[in-house]
């Protein structure tokens, strides 16, 4: 290594460290509170994220984030310099090897919190800095009681004879989705055998809680999703055989691991009996509670947006690969 990029390496490596100087722990846990909480973030372009900070026992700072797309993963570290929760993740390129430091500041005013993130190469330099902002989650209630609730009339989210009441979440994507015989299908793979990025689809209605039943088909390899609202994800997949897993069928998509494995094999018609209710969810698969009232702590990657709170779509994924869904219906909870 040349004497200029040592000297560059160097100092970038100097200025991280100086970012993690650190105040005694009394100090530090009582600065720490406010951010203790889960926060739904709008990330830079409008997109869905989710941070989750927690104490532990002794003290220590643990923390969790969802960027877009994928599954909540662990930060690398987590502590507090002042008034300012600094993050820390280090990422490994496969290929190159080399490794880049991304750099979370973040600052709360009372349910406000803003965050700077800075990414790092391998040189200690700088080559993304964007500041983002989001808004702490309430925590849950207690469970709602599903035998007391109340439900309005069932709506039919499917005609059987085409896609009216449906649309495309990306137009400049391939609609792969069609329907024939009652069947919403779509169908990524082309005859030569080559895959198409196709399109996600939503309804045009928005739902708040409710009720949803359906029954979907996945193939060898298969991979889709029902998204609750737009914000949570109920994994579809061809995961027959499999160990439970939050990313197998019927789960949480990487967040609640389903408590049984109750799915079919590939080509075989399944069934969703699906509760969203006060931000609980209840997954009946193929007749077998597989989560039982669970809490969902965030959004899933993915969703349309981090509030919560507000009304959404049931929308379907279609970017990855065939897949088909038949007699979907939704009952309002009536509150």
């Amino acid at each position: 290594m040349n004497t200029s990029k040592l000297s560059k390496l160097t100092g970038g490596l100097l200025a991280i460290s100086l970012l993690y100087v650190t105040a005694p722990e009394n100090v530090q846990a009582d600065a720490a509170t406010p951010f203790v909480a889960r926060w739904a973030l709008t990330l830079p372009g409008g997109g869905a994220g989710w941070l989750g900070v927690d104490r532990a026992q002794d003290g220590s700072l643990t923390s969790t984030l969802l960027w877009g797309g994928g599954s909540p993963f662990p930060l690398t570290e987590t502590r507090m310099r002042d008034d300012t929760l600094v993050l820390k993740r280090l990422r490994q390129d496969n290929k190159t090897k080399k490794t880049t430091t991304e750099l979370y500041e973040a600052k709360v005013a009372e349910d406000d919190i803003t965050i700077n993130r800075k990414i790092i190469n391998d040189e200690g330099k700088v080559v993304n800095d964007v500041t983002f902002s989001g808004k702490k989650i309430p925590a849950h209630g207690e469970p709602p009681d599903l035998s007391a609730l109340k439900y309005g009339e069932p709506i039919q989210l499917m005609n059987g004879k085409d896609m009216a009441g449906w649309k495309a979440m990306n137009e400049k994507a391939p609609n792969c989705w069609s329907v024939k015989d009652g069947i919403l299908s779509n169908r990524v793979t082309e005859p030569d055998g080559k895959k198409r990025h196709g399109t996600n689809i939503r309804t045009d209605k928005v739902f708040e809680d409710f009720r949803l039943q359906t029954e979907v088909r996945v193939p060898e390899h298969g991979n889709s999703g029902v998204y609750l609202r737009g914000i949570y994800e109920i994994q579809v997949a061809e995961t027959h055989g499999k160990p439970a897993n939050c990313h197998n069928m019927g789960a949480l998509y990487g967040r609640i691991t389903p408590s049984a494995t109750a799915e079919r094999k590939a080509g075989e018609w399944q069934t969703f009996d699906i509760t969203l209710c006060d931000r609980y969810v209840t997954v009946i698969l193929n007749g077998r509670k597989i989560i039982d009232n669970q809490p969902a702590m965030g959004c899933t990657g993915g969703a349309m947006t981090s509030d919560e709170f507000v009304p959404g779509p049931i929308y379907l994924q279609g970017d990855h690969t065939d897949v088909d869904y038949r007699n979907m219906v939704l009952t309002p909870i009536v509150k």
